[in-house]
């Protein structure tokens, strides 16, 4: 691993704008083009509060890539990861301006999740590239999931959350089959369950604050 200054300098830009939503999305909203729609009240709370969760989740995945590829051993994961993380830069931008939208706030907690998740990236990394990889794996399935579940909570009138939400989840079914042709390991149970407890934590938490 050959970590230089302008690695660490990248990192720091990289989490600076990602906690103050300065993200810029390289693809086009899935949103962009569809009707606009006035929710009912309860309806716009709960999109807001499912898309804020979206939004920490992008959060967390902009640090999770960042800290794997700082401390990958190798070049070409390193640019892997980087690529994925782009897409995950795109999701960040999408779901930030879907809660302008919807007239709810990101986050407060926005700098704390990002510290916890670089923490847990710069673990799985210190563990070596295909276990790093298998983390990779384990967190976008649990993702995924995730999607589909708010797929089936958000109301039927928010075709722009939805649309937003469904490519997420494409992308990150992608992001998984990525990594495990790339050699990521099976993660043990234990871990699994400990990730999907801590993404418990998160999910609650964020729906409100």
């Amino acid at each position: 691993m050959n970590t230089t200054i302008d690695d660490w300098i990248s990192t720091a830009d990289t989490m600076l704008r990602t906690v103050s939503g300065g993200a810029k999305a390289r693809r086009t909203s899935p949103a962009l083009g569809l009707p606009p729609a006035v929710l009912p009240p309860e309806a716009q709370r709960l999109s807001g509060a499912l898309m804020r969760v979206n939004h920490v989740g992008e959060v967390c995945a902009q640090a999770l890539y960042e800290a794997q590829a700082l401390g990958s051993r190798s070049s070409a994961q390193r640019q892997h990861l980087r690529e994925a993380a782009q897409d995950e830069v795109d999701h960040l931008a999408w779901t930030s301006r879907r809660l302008d939208e919807l007239g709810t706030h990101r986050s407060w907690l926005n700098p704390l999740w990002y510290a916890g998740a670089f923490a847990l990236g710069s673990l799985a990394a210190r563990a070596g590239d295909r276990w790093s990889l298998g983390f990779v794996i384990e967190t976008e399935r649990q993702v995924e999931a995730h999607l589909a579940e708010h797929l089936s909570r958000l109301p039927e009138e928010d075709a722009a959350s939805r649309a937003i939400v469904a490519q997420m989840k494409d992308d990150e079914v992608r992001h998984a089959e990525s990594a495990q042709a790339a050699g990521g390991h099976e993660l043990p149970w234990p871990m699994r369950q400990a990730m999907r407890l801590a993404a418990k934590v998160m999910t609650t938490t964020a729906h409100y604050i």
